[in-house]
């Protein structure tokens, strides 16, 4: 009876769980694959360095969302191995780097000939440290996210080499992103504005378009509109930027226009912003967006179409938009209110508060529109009673300022103590159809210009058909011998 339990406690221990191991191989796999990525991402950068070709650096960038996904402390200390030679600069990186999970399976070490024996080039050092910095973003590390940003802007600044321009841009992003995480962003204005005096002066492009951008975020952040403002006035975009760069710059610049009350430029650079952005990516940056359009749109006099708040990832956050449209289409200054009591902390995490304050005038103005061509004669007090205001006086106000700015065509007759709306001539004996035309007709041609210059060409391949000098001349002498055999012939036939 014992030798049998005996034999089935022995059976049990023999069964081991497969699950464990297997998921333990392939994480052991993927960290095995996200560091020959990267080792190839190397080599490329080396590449392109080597050809002095920046496509290669810039292929290697467009990877990075994909290949933040992949990082942990393994590969890390992995790759440190086939980066650094040991010394300082080795316990300097690994210093920074991310704690190993206590599941993490170990790589095998680094065969001796794949160690490095020589510092890396000032490229590849400054694309690990911006892996590195990434990672501790995304793990919330934001001490040694700071140290490591440092430390990359250290290395970028001594640097002068253009085929660096490319990862110094995307640093100074991130080195922004943890200064605003830390809400440290005022101690790095003075660093930012240096740097972009430098780039200025060295033509880095994609530097000079991400340095703008981070310092109008900046100037942003802390309601710095006219700071802002001067700062696009006084210095000049890059054409050449990249489209997400531009993208976020007409965003900036048309919360900087709706700010100063110049909602036509508002609107212009926020649509250019809407459609430069990914449209199948960045659904926040699109959702931000579209929520500052709204808002400016309604400011303009005009409702956004149904179809805008019924976009598939838009639907949601728009919710509180389209409650705010609902009230100023109707004009209901008491469904206005509550919108704006109900949503308002959610506007001003928007930044779309202040101007939203704004909207109560137009609200006002929509249903003083609407009573004009309801009724041919009304008085101030049923005026005050529908638009819900204190006294008479006040409507009579309202209306008055309302008749002046154009928005009705109406009389307002103090003595008899009401409003005679005009009849409502037709738009189309007026230059209301010619101004739209015209608009519509600037925004294509705009269009047309920016997708001109958003094309790409290969480099240096204008010239492949084209002969040269001394093949023109073999091409003349053999046409000229070619006649000569032609008129001979001619001849002969004679």
């Amino acid at each position: 009876m014992t030798n049998a339990t005996d034999i089935g406690a022995q059976d049990v221990e023999m069964e081991v769980d497969p699950t464990a191991e297997t998921l333990a191989d392939e994480k052991k796999n993927q960290d095995v694959a996200a560091v020959q990525e990267i080792r190839e991402q190397i080599r490329q950068i080396e590449k392109g360095v080597a050809s002095k070709e920046s496509r290669f650096i810039l292929r290697v960038l467009r990877n990075l969302p994909s290949t933040r996904r992949k990082l942990n402390g393994v590969v890390f200390r992995n790759l440190s191995q086939s980066i650094y030679p040991a010394g300082a600069d080795r316990e300097a990186a690994v210093a920074l780097m991310p704690a190993v999970e206590k599941d993490a399976t170990e790589l095998p070490d680094v065969p001796k000939k794949q160690v490095a024996s020589k510092a890396p080039i000032a490229e590849v050092d400054a694309y690990f440290y911006l892996l590195l910095l990434v990672k501790l973003i995304d793990a919330n590390d934001l001490k040694r996210a700071g140290t490591c940003a440092d430390a990359l802007m250290a290395k970028i600044s001594i640097q002068n080499r253009r085929t660096l321009d490319l990862i110094g841009a995307k640093s100074y992003f991130y080195f922004s992103r943890v200064a605003e995480l830390k809400n440290s962003l005022e101690g790095i204005r003075a660093f930012l504005h240096a740097r972009l005096r430098t780039a200025t002066l060295r033509n880095d492009f994609e530097g000079q378009a991400v340095l703008i951008n981070c310092l109008l975020r900046n100037y942003l952040h802390y309601a710095l509109y006219d700071q802002a403002d001067k700062l696009v006035k006084k210095s000049v975009y890059p054409e050449s930027a990249s489209n997400n760069e531009w993208a976020r710059f007409l965003y900036y610049l048309g919360r900087i226009k709706a700010a100063k009350l110049e909602y036509s430029d508002a609107h212009k650079h926020l649509v250019q912003a809407l459609r430069k952005s990914p449209q199948h990516a960045a659904i926040g940056f699109r959702q931000t967006v579209q929520k500052l359009i709204i808002v400016v749109e309604l400011l303009l006099g005009n409702i956004p179409e149904r179809v805008v708040f019924r976009q598939a990832g838009l639907r949601q956050s728009l919710g509180a938009y389209f409650q705010l449209t609902q009230a100023v289409r109707l004009g209901n200054l008491k469904r206005f209110g509550d919108v704006v009591s109900q949503f308002g902390p959610k506007f001003q995490l928007d930044h779309t508060f202040t101007l939203i304050i704004r909207l109560r005038h137009n609200v006002i103005k929509t249903a003083i529109r609407s009573i004009g061509l309801s009724y041919s004669r009304i008085s101030p007090q049923d005026i005050s009673k529908r638009l819900m205001l204190d006294s008479a006086e006040d409507a009579e106000f309202i209306v008055s300022k309302a008749i002046r700015d154009g928005v009705i065509e109406a009389t307002l007759d103090p003595a008899q103590n009401y409003m005679r709306s005009k009849e409502s001539t037709d738009i189309y004996s007026t230059r209301e159809p010619q101004l739209a035309f015209h608009e519509r007709i600037s925004f294509c041609l705009n269009l047309h210009n920016q997708s001109v210059k958003a094309m790409r060409y290969p480099p240096k391949s204008y010239g492949k058909d084209l002969e040269s000098a001394e093949e023109r001349r073999e091409r003349e002498q053999q046409d000229l011998e070619l006649a000569k055999e032609m008129a001979e012939d001619d001849e002969d036939g004679f």
